[in-house]
């Protein structure tokens, strides 16, 4: 699960007209750190545009245009480590929600989600780089070094890398990497327990929700982390508890909870800031896993 992405929006918007101004701005000054500054300050504000969204087709339709243009951002200024880790949630979001059966689409997009993260944490962080491609303890141990200011790193590190895993689910290689990504989510939730509104959270919940506990899953704690993560948010994250259905309710075989949690979803008001389009996708697929639960249970 990665967090979602943007609409095509006219020319003449007052985004794109903002966007524009600043570019000029940045081309007229010609100083570096102005350009670092209106650069993430763009992909910033493209992000949010993409989180308050409410319609799913016109961003899978137009998102293709935006990450091409961070692309293109990050051709001129590629160690603006702020843009690397924009561009790596959007190309993740994208790959994990808008590929369909693409498979290969979905496994490219997600890898260059996580190269734009490894690069941003080279840049950051060298020891914690020089484990990047190592095994999990030693990664582990750099982990310990890492200070609590670089939060927004590990989270877009961990994301990526679990939207990676998730499209190269049959790469043992890839799995193996799973450590690692629950390392990164427990230090960030260990530092600030509601950051992002509980999104490490549903990762947590995720991760600890894969496999039954005869064979070395953790239900029970996946299913706390889901809960925590639907009380960070107030109860805003649909997509907390669509999960939960389909990841802990599913495995432990609990039909109540699953019908409870889905139809709790697809009554709730999808609109949140910065999670309507989650939750817009949230509800379809709260509809679809309610149909085939009727043949799962």
């Amino acid at each position: 699960m990665t967090a979602p992405c943007p609409r095509v929006a006219d020319p003449r918007s007052p985004l794109l007209r903002k966007a524009a101004l600043a570019l000029l701005a940045v081309l007229a000054t010609g100083c570096a750190s102005i350009v670092g500054n209106a650069t993430q300050r763009f992909a910033d504000n493209l992000g949010s545009a993409v989180l308050n969204a409410d319609d799913p087709s016109t961003v899978r339709d137009g998102l293709p245009a935006y990450l091409l243009l961070l692309d293109g951002l990050l051709e001129g200024d590629p160690e603006n480590v702020g843009t690397l880790l924009a561009a790596a949630n959007l190309n993740g979001a994208y790959a994990g929600n808008f590929t369909g059966s693409d498979a290969a689409r979905a496994q490219r997009l997600a890898a260059k989600a996580l190269a734009y993260a490894k690069r941003a944490t080279c840049l950051e962080e060298d020891a914690l780089c020089a484990t990047l491609e190592g095994n999990p303890d030693d990664f582990a141990a750099a982990l310990k070094d890492v200070g609590d200011e670089r939060i927004g790193l590990m989270y877009g590190l961990a994301a990526a890398w679990a939207g990676y895993i998730q499209a190269n689910r049959d790469d043992w290689g890839a799995v193996a990497d799973l450590p690692k990504v629950e390392a990164l989510l427990l230090r960030v939730v260990a530092i600030e327990p509601k950051h992002e509104d509980g999104l490490p959270l549903v990762y947590l919940g995720v991760l600890n929700s894969l496999r039954p506990e005869a064979v070395g899953g953790k239900p029970e704690l996946g299913k706390a982390y889901f809960q925590q993560a639907i009380d960070a948010s107030d109860g805003r994250n649909l997509y907390a508890k669509t999960l939960m259905a389909e990841f802990h309710a599913r495995l432990v075989f609990d039909q109540e909870l699953h019908d409870r949690l889905l139809n709790e979803v697809l009554a709730a008001d999808p609109k949140a800031p910065r999670f309507t389009l989650m939750n817009t996708l949230a509800q379809a697929r709260a509809k679809a896993l309610l149909e085939s639960g009727k043949d799962y249970f």
